[in-house]
């Protein structure tokens, strides 16, 4: 408890929160790799994804680049780049580990977005006349996009979490607190750095989780949102209903 509340502390110095290496200055700087990265990898990753899920062809082989990218340890990725580029490109080894990182996730919503269409609607619109580019833009991509969203969620979480890592070579960001406090046995700030790291990939969660929701098609989210069938009717209805027939038979057999 001690240690949480110095964490709590350190984070509500107003010291910490002006100067050269402000919390406010070290998130934006973790803001602006993640997004740098993302979107890197989302110029990649999308248009091959929606290839591959258009043609169904590369599967395979976006499966297996994809796992190859995943199993590369990011941290030890990052420091072989920088020592392969040397100590001017240190930004742009990290934004190349970090696009590396968020490919997979981006690459999978894109293509399995389209794979989980029916084909029976591919195949209506074709029958509509519509060409391949119009059924890519116009059926595919708006049926696909909860799941590509899905992708950018996973690959923005993931990216937040591991740009802490890139303070380990002086680029700044949420992991500065993090390394400074180890180096200093300081760690009311190691606590108070996670703490920060970690309300940011809440936040991140939250507003992508809105987004995927809001992605849906409308016609979609109108039929998901739709409650169940009705029942159907109780004993009551069903006497009465048993009751007006036998009246309606006993009218007839009088008329004749």
């Amino acid at each position: 408890m001690n240690l949480l509340r110095d964490a709590f502390s350190w984070l509500t110095d107003p010291a910490q929160w002006t100067g050269a290496s402000s919390l406010l200055l070290l998130l934006g700087q973790h803001l602006m790799y993640t997004a740098i990265a993302v979107a890197l990898a989302a110029v990649i990753a999308i248009p091959l994804g929606w290839a591959i899920g258009h043609t169904g062809r590369g599967r395979e082989i976006a499966v297996a680049v994809s796992g190859l990218a995943r199993a590369v340890p990011s941290f030890g990725l990052l420091i072989l780049l920088v020592l392969l580029a040397g100590v001017l490109h240190k930004p742009e080894a990290a934004v190349i580990t970090f696009v590396l990182l968020a490919i997979p996730s981006i690459l999978a919503g894109a293509y399995t977005g389209l794979e989980s269409i029916d084909r029976k609607t591919i195949d209506a619109a074709r029958a509509m006349g519509m060409t391949e580019r119009e059924i890519l833009a116009k059926v595919e991509i708006p049926l696909g996009l909860p799941l590509l969203v899905g992708g950018l969620r996973s690959a923005i979480l993931q990216v937040a979490a591991t740009v802490t890592i890139a303070a380990y070579v002086n680029l700044g960001g949420l992991g500065l607190p993090i390394i400074t406090g180890l180096n200093l046995r300081r760690y009311d700030m190691v606590l108070g750095g996670a703490l920060l790291v970690a309300a940011l990939a809440l936040v991140l969660e939250l507003l992508m989780a809105l987004a995927q929701r809001m992605s849906v098609p409308r016609g979609l989210r109108s039929t998901s949102t739709a409650g169940p069938p009705a029942e159907p009717a109780g004993r009551g209805a069903d006497h009465a209903n048993t009751t007006e027939l036998h009246r309606d038979r006993t009218v007839e057999r009088t008329r004749t």
